[in-house]
This record gives C-alpha cells, sequence and structure tokens, in this order.
C-alpha cells in the first residue's frame, strides 16, 4: 500500500516545517503558530515535480514577504537523504522540489513488491459499504440505463473495496406494488387472448405492451395450457405473475453475469412486505411524530422533514419558504403501502439490522427528487440518512452508430436492451464506454467501440498491454529475463519520457483513492487512456531490445512494471488485459 506520490508530498510538508523550526531556532524567523500548508503538483513540471505554498501561508502570521521567508526556508533546509535533489524558489514565494533518482526507483520497487495489490489502500479500512444498483424492475427485460448503471455500480464497489471497506453489491428486486400488480394484469389479458382471441379480450390500458409479455404468456400456455382460464381472477394473476418473475429474474442474472457483475444479495421487496418490517417502520414514523391521516389514507409530514433539514444545512428561512415542498402517502386508502414506504423500511433495514456504515444508491437522474426525501425519511427514524445515503445519479445514454443515433436493435428489431448490447458488441468496450463520468450525458458510438485503432480507447489501452506482452515474448525467446529491481541501475532512466512513464506509475494509487472519494470510477479510465500514452510515447523515444545490457536491462523492467499497472487498472474495472492482439 506505498503511494509514492503522498510520500514525497508528506516529505515536502516535513521539510518546509522543520527548516521553519531550524529557522526559528537560531533566530532568523520569528515564532508563530503556523500551520503545515498544502502540497501540490504543478501543472507544469518546468516549475518543479512538487510544490508548496508554504511562505504564502505564513506570511501574514511571521509578518514577513513570502519570498523572504521562502529564502530563509531554503538557507534552512537539508535535502540529504530525501527523495528531493534540489528546491527553488517561484513567482511570490513558491517552494518548488524536484525529485531525486531514489524517488523514481522507490515507484518502481513498489509497483515490483505490490504487484497485484499496487494501488489498493486502508484508507476506509474498518468501513461496511453498500452499493445498491440496476435494482430493475423485473417485469421486463434491462435497458441502456440499466447497462450504464451496472457497470457504474460495479466498479464503485470494486474501488471502494480496493480503499479498504468491506463492500457489498446488491440488487433490490421489485416483486411487490403497481408495477408487479400491471405485470400480472398485462399476462392475464395476453393470455386470455390466446385462448379466446384477441378481439374478444381487451389489454389494459395501461398495460405492458412489449413482446415479451406476450412471450411469457405463451410460454405458460404452451406448458400449462388452458389451467387458469376458470379460476379466479386474483389467483390466475397471481400464478402468471410469479410464473412471469421465475423466468424473467433468472435471465436478469443471467445478463448481469455475462455483464461481469455478481451480487452478494438480491433483496426482495416482497420479503418486507410479508415480515411485516413495511408495516413496522410505519409505525416507527408514526411514534416519532412524523405522520397523519388525511382522506383515509397515512401521510409523512415529509415537507416538514425537508424544511428542518435545509434550515440546518443553513438555507435561510425565506428561501425554504419559497420551495414547493409536499408530504407523501405512506399507507392508501385501501390500506396497501406505497412504494415510498417499502423503499424507507428497505433502507432502514441496510442501516438499522445490516449495520452499514454507508450506502451508496446509483440511480437514473429522474430519480432526482426522490433523494431529499428518502434522507429525511431516514432522519426522521434517527439513522442520519442525510450522511450516512448517498446517491450517485447518472444521466441517460444516447446511443449512436458511426455516429447516427440508435433507437432499436438490429438484432431484434426493438429497443436496445443489455442482452442486445453485448450481442453486438464485446463485454469489455461495452464496461469501458458505459463506466464514463455519472453526472454528465454520453454518447455511446457503437461503431466506435468495435474500431481496432488509436481512436477507440479501449482498444488503445489493451494494445499497451498486449504490446508490452508481445515484447517480453520476445525478449525471453532471446534468452532475456526482466529484472529483479535491486539488478537495476535507475540512474540509466533519466530521460524525459522514462520519467513520465514512472511519474505515471506512481499516479495510479491516487487516482483510485480520487475514484473512491467522488464516487467517479471514470477517474481510472482516463488515467489509464494516459498510462498508455506514456507507455507509446516511452517505447517509440527508448529503444529496447539491442541497447547496451545495462540500459535494455532497464527499460525491460519499466516495460514490465507497466504492464503490471495497465492489467490492474483493467481489472478494476471489470476490463480484460489480453496478452495478444
Amino acid at each position: 500500500m506505498i503511494n509514492m506520490i503522498q510520500n514525497a508530498k508528506d516529505q515536502v510538508a516535513a521539510l518546509a516545517m522543520a527548516a521553519y523550526h531550524a529557522a526559528v531556532a537560531d533566530g532568523s524567523l520569528p515564532e508563530a503558530e503556523v500551520k503545515t500548508a498544502p502540497v501540490e503538483i504543478p501543472k507544469d513540471t518546468a516549475n518543479g515535480d512538487f510544490t508548496t505554498t508554504f511562505a504564502l501561508a505564513a506570511s501574514k502570521a511571521l509578518r514577513q514577504p513570502p519570498r523572504n521567508i521562502a529564502q530563509t526556508l531554503l538557507d534552512h533546509m537539508a535535502l540529504e537523504g530525501t527523495y528531493f535533489a534540489s528546491a527553488e524558489i517561484a513567482g511570490p514565494g513558491f517552494l518548488n522540489f524536484r525529485l531525486n533518482d531514489s524517488w523514481y526507483a522507490d515507484v518502481c520497487a513498489a509497483v515490483e513488491t505490490e504487484g497485484e495489490t499496487y494501488g489498493t489502500n486502508d484508507s476506509l479500512k474498518g468501513k461496511k459499504y453498500m452499493v445498491e444498483f440496476v435494482s430493475a424492475n423485473p417485469t421486463g427485460p434491462m435497458h441502456m440505463g440499466n447497462a450504464r448503471g451496472g457497470v457504474l455500480g460495479d466498479t464503485l464497489a470494486a474501488v471502494l473495496a480496493h480503499c479498504g471497506a468491506e463492500v457489498s453489491r446488491e440488487f433490490y428486486v421489485n416483486d411487490a406494488g403497481n408495477q408487479i400488480d400491471k405485470f400480472a394484469h398485462s399476462l392475464e389479458a395476453r393470455y386470455l387472448q390466446i385462448i379466446q382471441g384477441e378481439e374478444n379480450v381487451p389489454f389494459p390500458e395501461d398495460g405492458y405492451q412489449g413482446g415479451d409479455i406476450r412471450d411469457l404468456a405463451q410460454e405458460y400456455y404452451d406448458i400449462n395450457g388452458e389451467k387458469l382460464l376458470n379460476v379466479s381472477e386474483q389467483e390466475r394473476q397471481s400464478e402468471l405473475a410469479q410464473f412471469g418473475l421465475s423466468r424473467n429474474l433468472p435471465k436478469m442474472k443471467t445478463d448481469l453475469q455475462r455483464y461481469k457483475i455478481n451480487y452478494d444479495l438480491w433483496f426482495l421487496e416482497s420479503d418486507l412486505h410479508n415480515s411485516g418490517y413495511v408495516a413496522e417502520t410505519v409505525d416507527m414514523l408514526t411514534a416519532n411524530g412524523w405522520t397523519y391521516e388525511k382522506d383515509g389514507a397515512l401521510w409523512l409530514r415529509t415537507a416538514d422533514i425537508m424544511r428542518e433539514n435545509l434550515l440546518k444545512s443553513g438555507k435561510k428561512q425565506a428561501d425554504v419558504d419559497k420551495l414547493d415542498l409536499k408530504d407523501d402517502v405512506l399507507r392508501r386508502a385501501n390500506g396497501f403501502y406505497t412504494y415510498f414506504a417499502a423503499d424507507i423500511a428497505y433502507h432502514r433495514n441496510k442501516f438499522a439490522v445490516r449495520g452499514f456504515d454507508k450506502v451508496i444508491n446509483i440511480w437514473g437522474a429522474d430519480h432526482h427528487g426522490h433523494v431529499a426525501r428518502l434522507k429525511g425519511a431516514l432522519d426522521a427514524l434517527d439513522l442520519n440518512g442525510t450522511e450516512r445515503l448517498d446517491i450517485v445519479l447518472m444521466q441517460l445514454v444516447k446511443l449512436l452508430r458511426d455516429g447516427a443515433p440508435v433507437r432499436m436493435s438490429k438484432r431484434t428489431g426493438k429497443a436496445i436492451a443489455l442482452a442486445d448490447l453485448l450481442d453486438e458488441i464485446s463485454v469489455d468496450a461495452a464496461r469501458w464506454y458505459f463506466n464514463a463520468k455519472p453526472d454528465t450525458q454520453m454518447e455511446f458510438d457503437l461503431g466506435l467501440a468495435v474500431r481496432e485503432d488509436s481512436e477507440n480507447p479501449i482498444y488503445y489501452v489493451e494494445y499497451a498491454h498486449a504490446r508490452i506482452c508481445s515484447l517480453l515474448r520476445a525478449m525471453a525467446e532471446e534468452g532475456v529475463a526482466v529484472p529483479a529491481q535491486r539488478e537495476v541501475d535507475m540512474k540509466l532512466l533519466s530521460g524525459e519520457t522514462e520519467q513520465a512513464l514512472i511519474k505515471q506509475l506512481a499516479q495510479f494509487c491516487e487516482e483510485v483513492k480520487l475514484a473512491a472519494r467522488d464516487y467517479d470510477p471514470s477517474h481510472i479510465n482516463r488515467y489509464l487512456q494516459e498510462l498508455a500514452a506514456c507507455f507509446h510515447r516511452f517505447y517509440n523515444a527508448c529503444r529496447i531490445k539491442g541497447e547496451a545490457p545495462a540500459v535494455q536491462s532497464a527499460r525491460l523492467k519499466l516495460a514490465d512494471d507497466t504492464r503490471i499497472v495497465l492489467k490492474n487498472g483493467l481489472k478494476l474495472i471489470g476490463v480484460d488485459a489480453p496478452e495478444k492482439m
């Protein structure tokens, strides 16, 4: 779990503070309360490898110009035994530091030592996280939005686990409520139409029109014939709905496994109702004084809860008063609980029963209005939903083929479903492209996704890995093996492209932390593209095969370290690292 970027930053901060204390000790600077200043990587490496604003931040407390402070710090700074060859003043008082060979050597040593675990850290160690994603209604095939949510949730879970968290992946199966009732009525109509003729059985106006409903009804009829013709409507609908779910859920699992997604738990909404947990949760809200009855229904005082939370967060009363806040029904006049009531109970179960420290849901952007309401309901149950529940809202996917919009599958002539998509492009390409920044609408070009050139980023990155593997095989055939780090003279890797590549290897550890912090696993995609670019530049500028033995050995080692990090990054987002292309 070695992070050489962080190690260097920590060392710069320590050097600046040690120099300040040395200057205070000999009277060069006055003693005052100064704090460790941030250490950053300059955008332009001509300004050094790391920089600190210590002198600028301390200027007010020390009552001296920043450049004077910076010069005094330099006069009292000892770089011997550190990762830095030099330090210098720039601009109004920045202190810029330049790395020496030992840092570059330790980066490569860390990659070699940690191997498959390089890039992991323990920043979330001891934390119990759940990521709930996809959770598509089991009434039909999964669509493009589910495809995007699937890879975002799965990759985010992997990133959080890389940071030491105990992570559970979960699919919430909505096998109760209005959508199942509509599913049952739709199947019933199609079933009866098979027996009595379409002209004799009306189809529900709000029913599911998809061909999959017809297929399920036909499949049931082929197996059971007219078994349900003369039973009660309730019995017929119940059996058809259960039959449909028994076919759809395994198909969902199969499609997701094909997509390299495996869940720790498929949680059934029906279990919440059947166990009485929904009713118990609503009773708790009532006991806490957050419900009232109106028109025979039970309502949650959602507006009051949200108003109270907004005021606590610092919003002005006048601004809050302008909002159109509304209450929510928890139990209808007919005695049935709403989906919102079940959702509150489900999240109460996550926190109160299973003890997750943090729950992250991946939702479509059209659910944005539900976020504050659900968090508020959990706050009303004293579960601190505001802090413990996080929602990642993902924008829509616009599907293209060679620049033209695509709305229908060429294979089926129907709307693009996950299965249709994976029939057209590779799973790896789908996972790569859908692992885009969640809060931006994405354009997914099917034509680009199958191209075998540098314009296709997944091909570009995988090709870098395959290119290294090909090099290693060619060298092995000549009896040249990748050396151990201790056998390499790192001073021979002093070229611009070589050092840029090593810096990029070090950056992987930072990108994993950023992906977890931002709930944005697309950090890894962008990182891998830049790593591949750095490698290709290095490979084109620095000959390996046929160079002097010491140089060849050092560059071969660097190439192999790059292979390891490319493979680790691709594995993190669920993409293969091919050895041949």
